[in-house]
């Protein structure tokens, strides 16, 4: 069985063939910038980069492997999450897409009155009720752009775009819809009338795609896709999930067992579980790519994005030397861990460079400066800030659903660097697992489609035949006792200067309050 995954991200698309025990045949993989900026703060992509993207790296596959390609028997779709696609009835953009990154803010168009006010307010979720809606795109574009919004058939996913061009129906996976939309993420569905993400989120039912679960079959790819992009017509598209879900999959956790890291751009910890529960109170778990399966998880905004500050900020003779050498500024950047003790002789980073919903005053901080301590000791305390960090998503997650991990595995771009991963293992104090292949969010993607066509009785048995761990990172006993006491010193810090945070944002309204937010003209 020869499956294609689409893995299509903010920066890059993916075209993948896998075979049914989950080696990869031949992959390709088209870049693009990741969007444009007609304002400041604001992140627009022109959707027909994804499709165009998808047509240049399936012809280039097929070029490469034409017999592999002729056979395929399935394709399976995971994109990046909250970018949303506004499409005409014939599936044709109608503006670019609002990208995920966007900072552009709307008006609230609901506020809670008498007793549901005082209950948001006492269980301190009265300004997350507010964000989540002046961050929603689709409020924004309601608000500013209503011919845009008359015209829009269909409000769709990145997902939804590319499966609508692949089969033609406006149908896409349950476990794809994750952002500022109307969706019920207990009950994997829209959410309905009285509903609150349908208060916070007031889309028209029918510009709402039809959903189905996690390895359903969407449909079938049409003679014009076929046509643009070589994939034989009428093989099967497979509903599968977002990167993050899919990647989680990709890296072989399937249950409650393990949780799974993503060294991303934003770093996150998650694990995939039958059972409804919140990580953080009032943050709903995210639908899994398993059917009735959720991923709850704890997300670290601005995570691994810190190495590319850092190497705009402080590595200019890394990315000369990396210029001159033809090798990757990262794998320099790595030198620099080795230079370093564990615990960096007490500096240590709080990575709260964006506030997240539940603390919306938060900052990074930088503590514990010495006359000993250098760029290497800050490149160090940057990677560590992140452990610790992911270590208490962790042990939320743990808390949350009463249970204890055994292991974790790890995937993303900073999971390449052995140094990375064994310094997390030591503040994890844990075994920590790297898969066979870098391309976990699509290796994701082709274990539900295998298990939807059936060479499989269901995706966990496929994960666990087509998954395979190439690297296990155990803990240096001597650095986890290192970490152990100053993670106890690093869960103090934010406690310690959240007044000093609040201060400092009633005074410099930096982070913006929801109320005296801009609202940018369109």
């Amino acid at each position: 069985m020869t499956i294609l995954a689409i893995d299509c991200g903010t920066q890059s698309l993916r075209a993948l063939l896998i075979d049914h025990q989950g080696k990869l045949i031949d992959l390709e993989k088209v870049e693009y910038e990741p969007y444009t900026s007609p304002r400041p703060g604001w992140t627009e992509q022109d959707p027909e980069v994804f499709w165009s993207a998808l047509c240049v790296a399936c012809n280039a596959l097929k070029g490469r492997l034409p017999e592999v390609f002729a056979r395929i028997d399935g394709v399976g779709v995971t994109t990046q999450r909250d970018t949303i696609i506004n499409v005409d009835r014939e599936g044709d953009p109608l503006r670019p897409a609002i990208v995920w990154l966007d900072i552009r803010k709307a008006k609230p168009v609901w506020k809670p009155g008498g007793l549901m006010k005082t209950i948001y307010r006492f269980v301190g979720m009265d300004e997350a009720v507010l964000k989540l809606q002046v961050d929603g795109k689709c409020n924004w574009i309601k608000e500013h752009q209503p011919e845009i919004w008359d015209k829009t058939a269909k409000l769709l996913m990145v997902s939804g775009f590319l499966n609508y061009r692949l089969t033609g129906e406006f149908i896409d996976s349950a476990a794809s819809q994750i952002g500022h939309i109307p969706f019920e993420y207990k009950k994997f569905r829209w959410a309905q009338k009285g509903e609150l993400s349908r208060k916070l989120f007031p889309i028209e039912e029918e510009k709402l795609p039809a959903i189905i679960e996690p390895g359903g079959i969407l449909g079938k790819i049409t003679r014009s896709a076929t046509e643009a992009t070589g994939i034989p017509e009428g093989v099967p598209v497979v509903a599968c999930g977002s990167d993050k879900g899919c990647e989680t999959i990709g890296i072989g956790v399937v249950d409650e067992s393990m949780a799974s890291l993503s060294f991303g751009t934003t770093a996150t910890v998650q694990t995939t579980t039958s059972r409804y529960f919140e990580a953080l109170k009032f943050m709903p778990p995210y639908p899994a790519p398993i059917p009735n399966y959720y991923n709850p998880e704890v997300q670290i905004y601005r995570g691994y994005w810190m190495i590319s500050w850092f190497k705009k900020e402080f590595g200019r003779s890394e990315m000369e030397e990396a210029k001159r050498t033809g090798t990757l500024p990262e794998e320099l950047l790595n030198k620099l861990l080795t230079e370093v003790p564990p615990g960096c002789l007490g500096l240590m980073m709080q990575p709260y460079w964006t506030p997240g919903l539940r603390n919306p005053s938060a900052r990074g901080a930088v503590i514990g400066f010495g006359d000993v301590h250098n760029r290497s000791y800050l490149y160090r305390a940057v990677i560590e800030g992140l452990g610790y960090a992911l270590r208490d998503g962790k042990e939320k997650i743990e808390k949350a659903g009463k249970l204890t991990f055994q292991r974790v595995a790890v995937a993303g771009g900073a999971s390449q660097s052995d140094q990375i991963c064994q310094i997390t293992s030591d503040i994890l104090d844990m075994e920590l697992l790297r898969g066979e292949t870098y391309e976990s969010s699509g290796l994701g993607a082709a274990v539900v489609t295998a298990a939807a066509l059936g060479a499989y009785p269901d995706i966990p048995a496929a994960c666990r035949a087509m998954v395979r761990h190439k690297d296990v990172f155990t803990p240096d006993r001597r650095n986890a006792d290192i970490y152990q006491r100053l993670y106890d010193v690093y869960r103090k810090i934010y406690p310690s200067l959240e007044k000093v945070y609040e201060e400092l944002r009633e005074i410099t309204r930096y982070p913006a309050y929801p109320e005296d937010t801009e609202h940018q003209e369109g």
